[in-house]
């Protein structure tokens, strides 16, 4: 049985009666992970680690824990998660080792959501470590994306 570190919930009938819309596009809407990420991050870095947002959106990270440490922010959506940093995704950018081996240099890991149990996301908190073993034992895809199925399989053991 695959056990959270923790779980983020909220009352998903609040949220639509407050957003005026009905609970499946709300759901809709909470696990577009472009759209989640916003309220996600900023729930970690309070309710979890007790820290704050990186200082930019164009920082190499997205939270500071207590303890001065850096964490990425990543969601676990229908089409998968990936690991290397966010300029290296998109429509014309391509993965690039260096970056992505230097990214992990700089944080201390990620902090990895499932998105798609919206309005109950469990969270997982792992250590770069953890990831550069994946990425060295060849268990994540190309350009560090891998299944959402995959994804979960990994978690199994962290």
């Amino acid at each position: 049985m695959l056990k959270p570190h923790g779980i983020l919930t909220w009352d998903l009938n609040q949220i639509s009666d407050s957003l005026k819309l009905t609970p499946q596009d709300t759901k809709d809407y909470f696990t577009d992970g472009r759209r989640v990420s916003f309220v996600l991050e900023r729930r970690l870095a309070f309710e979890v680690l007790g820290g704050i947002l990186a200082p930019s959106e164009g920082a190499g990270f997205d939270l500071i824990d207590k303890d001065g440490k850096k964490w990425e922010v990543r969601s676990i959506t229908r089409g998968g998660i990936y690991f290397c940093p966010s300029y290296m995704v998109g429509s014309g950018r391509s993965f690039e080792e260096q970056g992505f081996l230097n990214k992990l240099n700089d944080i201390e890991g990620y902090i990895v959501s499932d998105i798609e149990c919206f309005p109950k996301i469990p969270f997982w908190k792992i250590s770069k470590t953890t990831v550069q073993h994946w990425y060295s034992t060849n268990q994540l895809g190309s350009g560090t994306k891998i299944s959402r199925v995959k994804a979960l399989s990994l978690l199994e053991n962290v």
